[in-house]
């Protein structure tokens, strides 16, 4: 696709209109609170092509599952993140005549998603049928500082006319899901309420009672000065509006500042809605536009603080960058354990907006570094939460003992209905448990597995010995029927990575309850009664661990992504015909089924996550034997890609996938934006830069950086929290540098050397140990 989008440092940038790119700038300039998301949609009336998305984390709709052909064990229901009540709307007629982008000339038109600031302005200039001519700007955003608090300001001005004016800032409930099962609105009304200057509507879902109240009030200034006028009011069916008619003179500005508080029941009581709603949107109202959203750029100031990239010399790569960090900051706070990371965010609904795996492999990460550790624990306590319906979730499938934690989720029961996926894709188990690995490993948090940690490990280990059987012709175990995560391969036997990954989990949780053991041995002894762990199970573990099958080629020193593997036609994806790409959109899924193409890493993934049990050689002949059959269709290969290519100081394909994994929503580069942005992939992003090119690892108890600067870069530094200290690594083709941006001393290792960062200290090492890609 053509790049539309303007390179620069802080803001994204679209600089004409057309509605073509209509529905991927809804995505790409998508705003949220972490509380509150909302795609990019025009506040006037838009009848072009267009996917309405207002969004509150937390609240869903169990959509009944649909399926052609159904098989014991799918989930009754797929779960939505509900497009719910639309508060940004403002309709506007000129002379009886409605504004409608769609329907006029746009002769200038400028987006900017201000990423530094958090907010969203726009501004435009068109011509209608009749030959009039106008120009509106916008600026609006979701408060980070008050969480239930939306702001627009909402500016027309005549050009070469004088006309009345009828503005109408409303709240429609009357919404529905694009992805809805059976084209079903899923909100019923409960109240509505419509005054002079305010209104309020509140609905409920029709299954499982989420309640969601919205309150509106507005002000109108024209040329400066605030009006005094009485509104005409309407209502239907779930909608509520005010209407105002002001007289227009050519270039009269109109401004209208519409504040909207939204709540929903899952932090308030069902009588406490409206008073809730009224009295945050009161103090909102109080402190004005301008306060707001001076309160909502040192919110943002704060949170680049903490998690600021600097690239120097190269602006796309520092513009995607940012992207990537600003939506990770605006989909999640950490502040409340019940909410998780959808693929997509706040930007669309594709995946229903719930919980994947993509937040333990990938998110958990980016959290870790950037902010306090609780934020990383809380995804953590949020699987944990759900252990008991993980139990539930693998004796549906039949399994007599053990966890499997859903593919897709919302309260912990499995809502994916794809059989490949659900039934079958069950590495999942592994990222949940690599991610407690990750979390103690990192944070040094050790308490954590005698309060949370070794329960969840237990479960998921006994699911593991279980799944796996024992193949007397070979002495081993195998496991088969499964699809790893390269989802272009279902129903293999012996994928490698879920075999290995298993294994390692099998391997953690004894290492854990040694631990325990030894350091907690009260707390042993509990978790050995409540979970009534035997010596029969912990031996039987060990005897998989000792006999577990790993499919290799000894020939070539590669691992096989699964049994058979090399009975396939082996062709590289730059031996393909452009037009077979993306191989998703353009061939059958069998043809997809029985080809080499990798969707996403699968090896890789498992060289990734337990890098420091293999060595350089046998990374390098995996990757160079994996990465060509690799399409990169999924958002989630490219990043752990480039990590270990600047790993193995692969400098151009380091920076190709860094710049594919960066930019794949501002370019489009699968060609889906539209649905939503890829935003748990985005943590992945991060994890480019620090894990690959910054070479961040932490290894017995240390902060370690193997940093490399890409060849178009002249510098770049980023910041990781660690233990404590919140440390800013600048990296140069002459030195690398470090910051220490606290008063807790730091020990780090570069390039193999150690060294010991002090209270508000520095250390600088010279260039003969740093190396350039």
């Amino acid at each position: 696709m053509k790049q539309y989008l303007k390179l620069d440092e802080w803001s994204i940038i679209e600089e004409s209109f057309d509605a073509i790119h209509q529905e991927i700038s809804e995505s790409v300039f998508s705003i949220g609170n972490g509380y509150i998301g909302q795609r990019a949609n025009f506040e006037e009336k838009y009848s072009g092509p267009s996917l309405q998305g207002s969004y509150m984390a937390g609240v869903y709709y169990p959509d009944k599952t649909r399926v052609g052909w159904w098989k014991n064990g799918y989930p009754d229901y797929f779960a939505k993140v509900l497009n719910s009540t639309n508060w940004i709307g403002i309709d506007v007629h000129v002379n009886g005549s409605p504004l409608d982008l769609a329907a006029c000339s746009v002769t200038e038109f400028r987006r900017e998603l201000n990423m530094k600031e958090g907010y969203l302005a726009r501004t435009a200039v068109v011509k209608m049928a009749d030959g009039k001519q106008l120009k509106i700007a916008s600026t609006r955003f979701v408060s980070i500082a008050r969480h239930e608090i939306g702001a627009i300001r909402y500016a027309i001005t005549p050009l070469n006319f004088s006309a009345p004016i009828r503005l109408t800032p409303y709240l429609d409930g009357d919404v529905k899901n694009k992805d809805s099962n059976y084209e079903e609105k899923f909100w019923n009304e409960v109240s509505k309420e419509v005054g002079l200057c305010t209104a309020n509507l509140t609905l409920k879902t029709k299954k499982l009672d989420f309640h969601i109240t919205s309150v509106m009030t507005y002000d109108i200034v024209k040329n400066g000065q605030k009006l005094e006028f009485t509104p005409s009011t309407s209502e239907k069916e779930k909608y509520v509006a005010n209407d105002i008619t002001i007289a227009a003179a050519p270039n009269d500005e109109i401004v209208l500042y519409k504040y909207v508080a939204n709540v929903t029941s899952r932090n308030y009581g069902l009588g406490q809605l409206v008073e809730a709603a009224t009295k945050s949107l009161n103090k909102a109202t109080t402190a004005g536009f301008d306060v707001l959203l001076s309160e909502q750029a040192a919110a943002w100031a704060d949170k680049w603080k903490e998690s600021d990239i600097i690239i120097e010399g190269d602006v796309a790569a520092q513009q995607a960058i940012r992207f990537n960090i600003f939506q990770l900051n605006q989909t999640y706070s950490g502040e409340d354990d019940r909410l998780n990371i959808g693929p997509k965010g706040f930007t669309g609904e594709k995946y229903g907006g719930s919980t994947y795996w993509d937040t333990e492999a990938y998110c958990v990460p980016f959290y870790l570094s950037t902010a306090d550790s609780s934020i990383a624990r809380n995804l953590l306590i949020y699987r944990y939460k759900h252990l008991e319906k993980a139990k539930e979730n693998a004796r549906k499938l039949g399994f007599s003992k053990g966890a499997l934690y859903p593919m897709v989720t919302m309260n912990g029961e499995e809502c994916h209905n794809e059989w490949e996926i659900t039934f079958e894709e069950i590495h999942r188990n592994g990222a949940i448990a690599y991610a407690i690995y990750n979390y103690v490993n990192y944070t040094g948090d050790k308490s954590y597995l005698g309060q949370y940690g070794l329960e969840v490990l237990a479960e998921i280990s006994r699911f593991w010995e279980e799944r796996v059987n024992y193949a007397p012709l070979k002495d081993k175990y195998v496991m088969l029927g499964v699809t790893g995560p390269n989802e272009y391969e279902n129903n293999v036997n012996n994928n490698w990575y879920t075999n290995r990954i298993a294994m390692w989990t099998l391997e953690y949780t004894l290492e854990a309850l040694d631990y325990l053991e030894t350091n907690e041995p009260h707390r042993y002894e509990e978790l050995l009664d409540k979970l009534k762990l035997t010596t029969e199970e912990t031996a039987k573990w060990k005897d998989i661990i000792t006999k577990m099958y790993y499919p290799e080629d000894k020939e070539l020193g590669i691992f096989l992504q699964q049994d058979g593997f090399l009975d396939k036609e082996i062709i590289q994806v730059k031996d393909l015909k452009p037009g077979n790409l993306p191989i998703n959109q353009n061939w059958s899924w069998d043809r997809i089924l029985r080809s080499c193409f990798i969707k996403q890493g699968d090896v890789i993934q498992g060289l990734y996550f337990l890098g420091d049990r293999y060595d350089l050689e046998t990374k390098r002949r995996n990757f160079d034997f994996y990465e060509p059959l690799t399409v990169h269709e999924s958002s989630l290969s490219p990043c752990l890609h480039s990590i270990l290519a600047c790993e193995l100081g692969y400098q151009e394909k380091a920076y190709e996938m860094y710049l594919r994994t960066s930019r794949l929503d501002l370019d489009n580069y699968n060609n889906d934006t539209e649905d939503g942005c890829h935003t748990t992939s985005m943590a992945g992003t991060w994890m480019s830069v620090v894990h690959g090119f910054g070479g961040l690892r932490v290894q017995n108890d240390e902060l370690i950086l193997k940093p490399f600067i890409p060849g178009r870069w002249t510098s770049f530094s980023f910041k990781v929290m660690f233990r404590g200290a919140r440390l800013k690594v600048h990296v140069s083709e002459q030195s690398v540098t470090v910051f220490n941006e606290t008063e807790i001393p730091a020990a780090i290792r570069i390039h193999n050397r150690d060294y010991s960062v002090g209270s508000l200290g520095m250390i600088q090492v010279e260039s003969e140990s740093v190396n350039t890609l």
